[in-house]
């Protein structure tokens, strides 16, 4: 599995932060089941930069926590059926890795959101990255019931690797 992350904003967060992306990223691929080595990019930056990503890319000018931009285009969420019809489109040829995608993280809205919703930062990091990888898998939360789905996934996700509030 590759896992690339990148730290872009200036503010450090003081937390093993690569070692809770790549536990939650790998846990996230056991819970789905995912039969494929995978590749995922993770960046982390400040409010201004996804901020402008979101204004980019989703036409919404303010920043938000984490943006997700999946790479495999799924009959149903986490659906892996298929795709090797498709290596060309969701294969690394050079590695044979499944390229999910890349998540975006505002380490400023982790430091806010913790303190916001009283858990620590390493836990409000654990469930952006796992909120962000069902979105990788295809999950959304548009309606109510893809959205209680979700809950309930992100919630057995971080349960399984110890990241309580």
């Amino acid at each position: 599995m590759t896992i690339e992350i990148e730290y872009e904003a200036e503010k450090k967060l003081e937390l093993p932060y690569e070692t809770i992306i790549r536990d939650v990223i790998e846990e996230a691929m056991d819970y789905e089941g995912c039969p494929y080595e995978a590749e995922v990019s993770v960046v982390l930056t400040d409010n201004e930069a996804i901020r402008e990503i979101n204004r980019d890319y989703r036409q919404i000018d303010r920043a938000t926590d984490v943006l997700s931009f999946p790479m495999v285009d799924y009959e149903r969420p986490a659906d892996f059926d298929g795709l090797e019809d498709h290596a060309e489109d969701y294969f690394n040829p050079e590695t044979g890795e499944l390229m999910l995608g890349d998540i975006i993280v505002s380490v400023d809205k982790v430091e806010e959101q913790a303190e916001k919703y009283g858990h620590s930062q390493a836990r409000e990091l654990a469930f952006l990255v796992a909120h962000s990888m069902l979105h990788l898998f295809g999950y959304d939360h548009m309606e109510e019931d893809e959205r209680l789905v979700m809950e309930k996934k992100q919630a057995e996700i971080l349960e399984r690797r110890g990241y309580r509030r």
